[in-house]
């Protein structure tokens, strides 16, 4: 059995490469299982982690979320009763690690939200890949130089604790950044002695988060076109200042979320009739009746928050995209995505060998 460690940032594709990678190697013959350590819970509600259902539904995996998925986490985990009954997390880990190996040819193992977290009990990526005796398979996603700055930093880290690394995977890489990506941040990354498999372009189809996505992350009260949920948003408009000022950003912004306060129902008429998938009310403030009576008719949700602006622009950081079992067009998006821009077949020979 070959284990394949998949790491990086949240919203970087490794779910999406692990997912297109998996099925081509099925492809072949292989029986293929998924390992996720450490799962993020967004919200306060429990509930079964997307990335786990949707690979127990591709690969018709046997195991309960549970034991695919044995940790949980969120952003404020360290608490005293963590630190003093479930510090020791490794044991358990290991134990539903070895269940989901038995009997299959390659397990995909999932990287937490960000490659460090963990790292306060020793389960980041690095010392989980070391544990665990898997692969490495990095993602990255550079929408800047920092970020690229970043993976270099990681690269030397896989290198530092001796973990072999089968290459590496540039994703969800944008227009603007395609040129930079090719010219100057691939041989950044060959320089190290790493392999880099593909460069694969941005998707919207499968990239863009979905309203539903917002709605998971902001815990707030749906007011108006429920059904029209799996629209997605590809840009954030603020509407703080005059209509004639917003006017031309919310004409050049498609399918965007407009975040504004539900006293600026003029903004919100102005949006629904531009590209907009969702309109955010913050503060609480029930909007005019006007708008929702527009929204039901273009099928676009409304969503009422109660913090205010700033804090619900800081919770949209952590919005990204989740594929679901039943978005089949999306899967076979993945699939096709990585037989065009990526050496799959490297990760193949690696598992064979």
């Amino acid at each position: 059995m070959k284990a394949i460690y998949f790491s990086g940032k949240a919203g970087g594709g490794k779910t999406a490469a692990a997912l297109g990678i998996g099925i081509k190697l099925r492809e072949k013959g292989l029986k293929v299982s998924y390992f996720k350590p450490i799962g993020f819970r967004r919200g306060t509600v429990k509930k079964d982690d997307d990335d786990v259902m949707l690979m127990r539904d591709v690969f018709e995996l046997p195991f309960s979320s549970e034991t695919v998925s044995p940790v949980t986490v969120n952003a404020h985990y360290l608490t005293a009763r963590f630190m003093k009954e479930d510090k020791d997390l490794y044991p358990r880990i290991e134990k539903a690690f070895k269940k989901c190996s038995e009997g299959y040819d390659v397990v995909l193992v999932d990287g937490s939200i960000e490659p460090y977290v963990g790292h306060n009990q020793g389960l980041d990526d690095f010392e989980l890949a070391t544990k665990l005796k898997t692969a490495a398979l990095p993602i990255i996603r550079a929408d800047d130089d920092f970020h690229i700055d970043q993976n270099l930093l990681y690269m030397d880290i896989w290198k530092d604790n001796d973990i072999e690394v089968i290459g590496t995977i540039f994703n969800n890489v944008s227009q603007t950044q395609w040129n930079k990506c090719n010219s100057i941040y691939k041989p950044l990354v060959e320089e190290k002695g790493f392999n880099v498999l593909g460069v694969v372009p941005c998707q919207v189809e499968i990239s863009a988060p979905t309203v539903n996505e917002f709605f998971d992350v902001l815990n707030g009260e749906l007011i108006a076109a429920p059904d029209h949920m799996n629209r997605i948003v590809e840009d954030v408009v603020v509407g703080t200042m005059t209509i004639e000022s917003a006017l031309s950003y919310l004409r050049r912004a498609p399918n965007k979320a407009l975040v504004t306060g539900g006293d600026r129902s003029d903004m919100a008429l102005t949006a629904l009739e531009t590209s907009t998938s969702v309109i955010i009310f913050t503060g609480g403030l029930y909007p005019d009746v006007r708008v929702l009576s527009r929204a039901e008719e273009k099928g676009v949700p409304v969503i009422l928050v109660h913090e205010d602006t700033f804090t619900t622009i800081e919770n949209l950081q952590s919005v990204y995209r989740s594929i679901h079992p039943q978005n089949q067009d999306a899967i076979n998006l993945v699939k096709k995505s990585i037989e065009q821009h990526v050496d799959w077949e490297s990760v193949l020979n690696f598992v064979q060998k």
